[in-house]
């Protein structure tokens, strides 16, 4: 049964219209479950019309409608529930439609198709025979309409825009970074047709040498595939195994390489012969040697995508885009030309995925979760991302494009505002002296951030200068990576958290395969399995800050036990005791402390007190694991809420502790830069905040303007709620009552 599930789902899938995929839809499902009838409903503003049939009269199609309350296909989407009846004829809400001919149908099982809460149509079964389908029959049903409601879906997106004609067509997504941007898409990762133009080469040694590099780099990918797949799929290995194979000089990857010996471009070769061979092994009779057809296009798709598009990513400077992407690692954006990327859209990853988490810190707009983003064929087109709003235009008119001129310009002009403040310091109308530190970890604009005001560094993210290489950073090399860092500070405090990698933070040259990665290997549990890589990178920084004179302070992330404390206090006594040896009465002892995001030490600060210098709050983490929501997971990203009255109680609570064990500590998480999120935290007593460059204008410029007693006030309020968007609701009255509702207008 998973076989035909499986080949039922991906017959819909690949259809290149709605009507081609509804009408495989009801054939193949028909055919499976040996009944005599299977169509298909969908719902369009609140009307159930029949979509597909194999069974009832073809000409009902599309004249059968009926509202939610009508019928027993309506009384299905209206319960959202399954309905199994062997006379359906008896049932009060059976009701007949003359023109579809089903009067001679007895039997009735009928399944709701849901796509994230919205019911999008009923796939129905029916029969001559008067009998209940059984327990299996039901179990099919239901498992099909699951996994056939995400392609529905994708199919009418694709139909509604299709009917805009020339109108722009509009995407809804969340917003991860906030800002407007007008600039043509770089799609990477969507499918490449496998037909490419026949195009003779004009230096047949550089084609040569391009090919073989994208064959390296195919069979580093797939080499990689094979290590992770290895001892867990076996299915999987052997497909990896047999495109390696394929790629050898004797196989296929000789044959591209003749190609070009020939006279072809590298794509024109790749193309040619792959193409050959699909059509050979497609004409066999043989059914194993004609799915060998899949295994070639597969195998020139990835050698192709080889080839076009790390080109692609090479611009001329003087043209910034929009990527696009399935899903933008943090390496990937940390590696993009900065004057070349306008904004982000991805189809997958959470708002508080560390990739959104370095676009924000890039100030670059980025839109995450835009559904099927890759099979819209956007490569090149003009686009405005409106992440204020969490929106994508494509190919809006020129009078669109002028009025999304206008808001960038009244964005720009508001930024000046806030900037024209960012020397003074950030004190509240009560003289409360709140600090503010920024978020880092592009090496490249550590200077001219902390040129703008900022009191020091109060994380930065070691793990990205590690993501940028090919293999472990040396000492050497890492040491002078934190002397840039800190001698960017000029004597201001910088906070550097060691190595925290794992979970959407791999490293490409060490990956880490987890079924569940927020709750795995990672943080402070990789560096104590790995005391070699760890004594390194506490050495390089506690060197570094001896040769600038630097006020370094370390950070130990996703600490979740007493225990881990002391080990790592170990090792930091041994690289500080190395240190002396070679520096003397010159190596200070940095101050050391743990990040505060796993929830059971927010029990445990007492004794965390007793270990270490600091604490600070990563807010996104302690958010995700006191709500068990998974932030990279756009299926329950949603549900991912800072401003839960909750979450906000165990802020409170963390630093009402923390003042009573004399532990200094901060917030360096995402709410920190967030308007709303500063002035609570202010008003619980932190005065210490860590935040993307981005907003430390905007934040500063805001808490010039409020006093500690009345934010007091205004938590009291928010405690008081029942949900996040509540406390929202409290906050934005708040601000637009003093008359900075200009703030929070995103």
């Amino acid at each position: 049964m998973l076989t035909t599930l499986r080949d039922i789902t991906q017959s819909v899938a690949m259809s290149s219209s709605l009507e081609e995929a509804l009408t495989s839809l009801v054939q193949r499902t028909k055919q499976a479950m040996m009944t005599q009838c299977c169509s298909v409903y969908l719902l369009e503003e609140q009307q159930l019309i029949l979509s597909a049939t194999d069974g009832l009269a073809v000409e009902a199609i599309g004249k059968v409608i009926m509202p939610l309350s009508e019928g027993l296909v309506g009384l299905v989407a209206q319960r959202e529930e399954l309905v199994n009846l062997a006379k359906a004829h008896l049932h009060p809400r059976f009701k007949i439609f003359p023109e579809a001919a089903e009067e001679h149908f007895q039997a009735f099982l009928a399944a709701p198709i849901i796509y994230q809460k919205q019911v999008l149509g009923v796939i129905v079964v029916q029969q001559n025979q008067a009998r209940q389908f059984s327990e299996g029959e039901e179990a099919f049903l239901m498992t099909l309409a699951a996994q056939l409601a995400m392609a529905i879906h994708s199919l009418k997106q694709k139909v509604s825009h299709q009917s805009l004609g020339s109108q722009p067509v509009i995407y809804q997504g969340t917003a991860a970074s906030r800002g407007i941007a007008i600039a043509h898409a770089l799609v990477l990762g969507a499918d490449l047709p496998l037909k490419q133009a026949e195009l003779k080469a004009k230096d047949i040694d550089a084609e040569l040498e391009r090919l073989n590099n994208a064959l390296g780099r195919s069979r580093d990918s797939l080499n990689a595939l094979l290590q992770r797949f290895e001892r867990e799929d076996d299915e999987v290995s052997n497909i990896m195994e047999a495109l390696l194979l394929l790629l050898d000089e004797q196989s296929l990857g000789g044959e591209y390489l003749a190609e070009v010996r020939a006279g072809w471009m590298a794509e024109s070769a790749v193309s040619r012969v792959s193409l050959k061979y699909i059509a050979q092994f497609s004409a066999m009779d043989d059914n194993y040697l004609k799915e060998r057809s899949r295994d070639i296009k597969e195998l020139g798709q990835r050698v192709l995508r080889q080839l076009i598009e790390p080109g692609k990513v090479t611009l001329h400077p003087g043209e910034p885009v929009i990527l696009v992407a399935r899903e933008a690692d943090t390496g990937l954006l940390a590696e993009f030309p900065r004057q070349k990327l306008a904004g982000v859209v991805t189809e997958l990853g959470g708002v508080n995925s560390h990739a959104a988490i370095v676009a924000r810190a890039l100030g670059v707009p980025a839109l995450t979760g835009v559904e099927q983003l890759l099979n819209r064929q956007l490569d090149s087109r003009l686009m405005v991302i409106n992440a204020n709003r969490g929106q994508l235009l494509v190919e809006p008119g020129p009078s669109v494009i002028e009025e999304y001129r206008s808001l960038i310009a009244s964005e720009k002009a508001q930024q000046r505002e806030y900037a024209s403040e960012l020397h003074l310091p950030a004190v509240t109308l009560d003289e409360k002296r709140i600090h503010l530190y920024i978020n880092a970890g592009l090496l490249s604009g550590v200077e001219n951030q902390l040129a703008e005001a900022a009191d020091g560094i109060g994380l930065y993210r070691s793990e990205i200068p590690f993501m940028l290489e090919q293999r472990f950073p040396s000492e050497s090399a890492q040491v002078k990576v934190y002397r840039q860092v800190l001698k960017a500070a000029s004597g201001r405090p910088v906070v550097m958290r060691t190595l925290d990698v794992g979970g959407d933070k791999p490293l490409p040259y060490f990956p880490i395969k987890e079924e569940n990665p927020s709750l795995g290997w990672r943080g402070v549990r990789f560096s104590l399995d790995h005391p070699e890589l760890f004594l390194i990178q506490l050495r390089a920084m506690m060197t570094a800050s001896v040769v600038e004179h630097a006020q370094l302070s370390i950070l130990l992330p996703m600490v979740s036990s007493i225990d881990e404390i002391d080990m790592a206090l170990a090792y930091f006594e041994q690289a500080f005791e190395e240190l002396q040896q070679e520096y003397g009465s010159q190596a200070l002892r940095p101050k050391i402390g743990i990040m505060l995001e796993v929830p059971v030490l927010l029990f445990q600060l007492e004794e965390v007190a007793q270990r270490v210098d600091f604490v600070s709050v990563g807010s996104n983490d302690l958010t995700q694991y006191l709500l068990a929501v998974d932030r990279n997971n756009p299926r329950v990203s949603g549900l991912f809420d800072a401003y839960h009255p909750g979450i906000l109680r165990a802020l409170r609570r963390a630093r009402i502790d923390c003042d009573k064990y004399g532990l200094d500590v901060s917030v360096c998480g995402e709410l920190a830069g967030e308007p709303m999120g500063a002035l609570l935290l202010v008003a619980m007593g932190y005065d210490r905040l860590s935040m993307n460059q981005g907003n430390l204008a905007m934040i500063n410029y805001l808490l010039r303007r409020v006093s500690c007693a009345e934010l007091q006030n205004l938590l009291l309020q928010s405690l008081s709620q029942s949900e996040g968007q509540d406390v929202r609701e409290v906050v934005r009255e708040f601000l637009m009552s003093l008359g900075l509702g200009n703030t929070v207008s995103h």
